[in-house]
């Protein structure tokens, strides 16, 4: 749903795949989470889980 969000409103992103890429699963774990997606903005986590309401905040204006 985070994916489809984005798409949909021309968002730009860098997706990391945990299941090809696992070793950002101690990434994540490291700065706290258990769940994805993580979204992350100039490499800060920003939001976590498919939020609309934080999304809407990553659409330009």
């Amino acid at each position: 749903m985070t994916k489809k969000f984005l798409a949909e409103h021309q968002i730009a992103y860098e997706e990391h795949n945990i299941n090809r890429e696992p070793e950002y699963i101690d990434y994540l774990k490291e700065k706290g989470f258990r769940s994805v997606p993580v979204i992350e903005r100039n490499s800060n986590p920003i939001i976590n889980g498919f939020r609309p309401d934080l999304l809407k905040n990553l659409i330009a204006r």
